[in-house]
């Protein structure tokens, strides 16, 4: 067994079970929310499709500042306790949830889960560092995003069982499931220990020594991790084509039938969930930078492939399509892993929070501008939305060239530790 999991490309979660669970159990939830968090307020209120529109704007912009937030809780008091105060916001989310009947009210609940979830992910890969040591972190992220996609898999092939259900009690029952999902989450995170190894150990490694804390002035001024924010938004638009792209350019553009970008889904979960962590493994003793740099020549590859399929027959395209996205996923699979673990160890752990609340903020900005961006390239040809997303990849490959010399985790080898 033990052979096994080592082949995976698993870390050793002996003593990490509980976090482990967690994190899968908060990624079905997940899973289950997000392909229905419009047709939920549709199905259960009286609201308009344009109120829902405007109750999920809000919410989000609500939620968007307190990204930054976070990091300051996350530096006073610990990942853990914002981990934990997050499943209780997403636990009371959910339980508003079930009994919104006015615009109001539903504000309230969805607010509630964006700051939630702003809240986890600001408080996500400080606790992630936490638990694990300098040189297994790679590992780490891998595993835990090979392990989050398969939950949001599950969870959403159990989000269109309810929808093919459609009544208002399987709705109300996803929420209210939702809800107990938080509180075991909670209970099983109460017991992780999550004191922070990170500081010493970063010294030795390559990264940087520990030093006194400092405020938010500190972390923007840091000229030198904004090479970790630049390249975090070149990789986040690149990874939310996925979403934004590839699905109208498949459907509107190209005229293909429905079930390919089911297919290409399909394809990207797998790969990632049963194959980035394996891969991972394999990339034991390449520089961090190589490799990631690799990750985006390799997006841009699949972009191209994208848009030559545009210019094939029906047939040939279906293959193109498919054939691109099997190149692109491996492209997601190089870079997700080794951008997490260099921005973690790129700072002392006495200042991750704030640090890392600005790499998750690139993601959030990412997250504003690929919908209406990849949008407005879709309408003005066929292959403009893949030439600009080449451009991005070729912009964060210069990136990460210079990482090196500024941010010396980012020349590090990929040393897998917990091998040892």
């Amino acid at each position: 067994m033990r052979r096994l999991v080592r082949r995976m490309g698993f870390p050793s979660i002996a003593g990490h079970r509980r976090f482990v669970t967690a994190i899968a159990i908060d990624a079905l939830g997940s899973g289950v929310y997000m392909p229905v968090a419009v047709l939920y307020l549709l199905k259960t209120t009286d609201l308009t499709l344009p109120e829902v529109g405007v109750i999920l704007t809000l919410s989000a912009v609500i939620a968007f500042p307190f990204v930054l937030v976070v990091g300051s809780i996350v530096d006073r008091v610990g990942a853990k306790r914002v981990i934990l105060a997050a499943n209780l916001t997403l636990m009371l989310g959910y339980v508003v949830m079930l009994f919104v009947s006015t615009f109001a009210h539903a504000i309230v609940a969805a607010c509630l889960l964006g700051l939630g979830q702003s809240a986890f992910w600001g408080a996500y890969s400080p606790l992630v560092a936490a638990i694990s040591s300098p040189g297994e972190r790679e590992l780490w992220f891998g595993f835990l995003g090979s392990l989050r996609n398969i939950g949001f898999a599950v969870g959403g092939l159990l989000a269109s069982v309810m929808i093919t259900i459609g009544t208002v009690t399987a709705y109300k029952g996803m929420a209210l499931a939702n809800a107990i999902s938080f509180v075991i989450s909670f209970a099983l995170l109460v017991g992780v220990r999550a004191g922070e190894r990170a500081a010493p150990a970063d010294s030795v490694s390559g990264g940087a020594p520990a030093e006194p804390s400092g405020g938010w002035a500190m972390v923007v001024r840091d000229k030198d991790f904004h090479l970790v924010s630049a390249a975090t938004t070149a990789y986040a638009l690149a990874s939310l084509a996925l979403n934004f792209a590839i699905p109208v350019y498949i459907i509107e553009t190209l005229a293909l039938p429905g079930w390919v970008t089911g297919t290409v889904f399909t394809l990207n979960t797998v790969m990632v969930g049963f194959g980035q962590s394996a891969l991972v493994r394999q990339l034991t003793g390449r520089r961090r930078h190589h490799v990631l740099s690799l990750g985006y020549a390799v997006y841009a590859l699949g972009f191209a492939g994208l848009g030559l399929a545009g210019l094939l027959p029906p047939v040939a395209a279906v293959v193109g399509v498919l054939l691109a996205s099997v190149v692109y996923t491996i492209g997601e699979m190089l870079g997700g892993p080794i951008l997490g673990a260099i921005a973690v160890d790129a700072r002392p752990a006495t200042m991750r929070g704030r640090y890392m609340s600005m790499y998750q903020m690139s993601w959030t900005v990412a997250s504003m501008v690929a919908p209406v961006s990849f949008a407005w390239l879709l309408t003005h040809g066929l292959l403009s939305v893949w030439i600009a997303l080449i451009v991005v990849c070729a912009l964060g490959i210069v990136v990460t060239r210079a990482m090196p010399s500024r941010l010396p985790v980012a020349g590090l080898p990929i040393t897998n530790a917990s091998d040892a």
